[in-house]
């Protein structure tokens, strides 16, 4: 009983900034940039004026709590890690670590960096938390051998803030039981929301990352939670995986997880993202137009088909349009690239477009592993009968094939221009540049200061 809890806890006490490898720390800064970059992005979206408005009646301006990023709006930690979530997801570009099906840092960062900007968090122990929370949610995700049902990015989240802000908080051994028992309490989250394309994919990120911080409170306030919750009867591998292998969390401790992060080079679900690389590959090496295509036939693993096989359709709303397969390949081959602006509402109805996602079909290779999101195999026919083939093992961005610093910073700085209060390219180039020295700044204040547009 309560073995694996245990071995959860004894990994949050014994880590430290020094027990982290340079590969480790250079990762968590990757990710941090990256993940900043498109969490300004997202207040780009719409829908945020919406989550904005439910959020201020929960309960007012608060200037010595945290901010919202890109607008700058005070708010409890609470509301305001459950908006910057949001916008870290909204856009389906944030990171995620392939063998777990985790995008861990949407959920993590968002609260821990709410947390520490109200509780005046070093950047050090920012960067320790952030390693152990991604270690947690991903050791967690990759020990679930059944395919997806609830949303395993959001509720293996909520877990991995909890530990890494207990860590933070400095908790004791039975506190930090008691916030992986709340925060347990709550998690939620269920894959119905990504089969519909609905804005509520995004959302649940959103209310997990504002539960790992109320956790952190409830605990403060003595409120106690269980502690078996990983294998107990009631646990986490009980009720949220149909089926799981406890061998992953050995590694906790002894192989960090951020390093095995992949980035999104795309804003669209990373499902697709095979299907894009191969396309550029393929025009790259062959120079053909979208007006020479007859037919694209993608060959996925059985998570390819399950969560971007789905067929265009007219009328398709954004959530449903970053999540399908020929949509997505429509784009790549107009554009010779996927963009934020391209799921704006002019370019979703362009029949252009939808013509040409017409002539995309998906279907099952022989992978047989249903968390895996390779290889893909994409063959395009052109008009004139000429067939060409692009096989993946490993897609752009993956730590196998990744993206090098200067796509990095590119992707940084577009995003960061697309935000809905830009920030023109000597800020966002000052701002990589504290992110990516994050360990040698003596305060989270001047990154904060250009994320919330307060600086000077």
């Amino acid at each position: 009983m309560m073995q694996t809890t245990e071995q959860l806890v004894d990994y949050i006490e014994q880590q430290s900034f020094e027990t982290l490898t340079p590969e480790c720390v250079s990762a968590i800064k990757a990710f941090t940039l990256d993940s900043v970059g498109v969490g300004l992005s997202g207040s780009r979206m719409a829908m945020l004026a919406a989550v904005t408005e439910v959020t201020l009646s929960w309960g007012g301006n608060s200037e010595d709590q945290a901010q919202v990023w890109g607008s700058g709006q005070w708010l409890p930690v609470p509301s305001a890690a459950f908006i910057n979530a949001y916008q870290i997801h909204n856009q389906e570009w944030d990171c995620v670590h392939e063998p777990a099906v985790v995008h861990p840092m949407a959920t993590i960062l968002a609260a821990l960096l709410s947390y520490a900007q109200a509780h005046q968090v070093e950047p050090k122990p920012l960067m320790l938390g952030l390693s152990i929370a991604v270690d947690i949610a991903t050791l967690i995700g990759r020990c679930a051998t059944s395919g997806l049902t609830f949303f395993r990015p959001s509720v293996c989240g909520a877990l991995g803030a909890t530990a890494g802000i207990a860590k933070m908080a400095g908790f004791n051994r039975e506190q930090i039981k008691d916030a992986l028992g709340v925060v347990y309490s709550q998690i939620s989250g269920t894959m119905q929301a990504h089969v519909e394309g609905s804005m509520m994919l995004a959302l649940q990120i959103a209310t997990n990352a504002r539960s790992a911080v109320v956790a952190i409170d409830m605990v403060k306030a003595g409120i106690s939670g269980p502690h078996d919750i990983l294998t107990g009867e009631f646990g986490f591998f009980r009720l949220f995986e149909e089926g799981h292998d406890l061998a992953p969390l050995s590694q906790l401790g002894k192989e960090y997880q951020m390093p095995l992060v992949s980035h999104k080079p795309f804003p669209s679900g990373r499902a697709s993202h095979g299907t894009v690389d191969a396309l550029q590959r393929l025009q790259q090496q062959h120079g053909f137009s979208a007006d020479e295509v007859e037919h694209i036939h993608v060959q996925g693993t059985p998570l390819i088909n399950r969560l971007v096989g789905r067929p265009i359709k007219d009328n398709m709303d954004v959530g449903y349009a970053k999540l399908c397969n020929g949509y997505i390949a429509a784009c790549t081959l107009l554009n010779g690239n996927v963009d934020v602006s391209d799921f704006d509402q002019d370019k979703l109805s362009c029949k252009t477009r939808l013509a040409l996602g017409r002539k995309v079909t998906t279907s099952l290779n022989d992978c047989d592993d249903v968390n895996a999101l390779a290889p893909v195999t994409v063959t395009v026919t052109l008009t004139n009968g000429d067939t060409l083939v692009q096989h993946l093992t490993k897609v752009l961005g993956h730590p196998e094939s990744p993206l090098d610093l200067p796509a990095q910073l590119d992707k940084f700085s577009r995003a960061c221009a697309s935000a809905s209060k830009p920030l023109n390219k000597q800020q966002s180039d000052e701002l990589a540049q504290l992110i990516l020295q994050l360990e040698q700044q003596p305060s989270l204040a001047p990154m904060l200061a250009l994320m919330t547009h307060t600086q000077g």
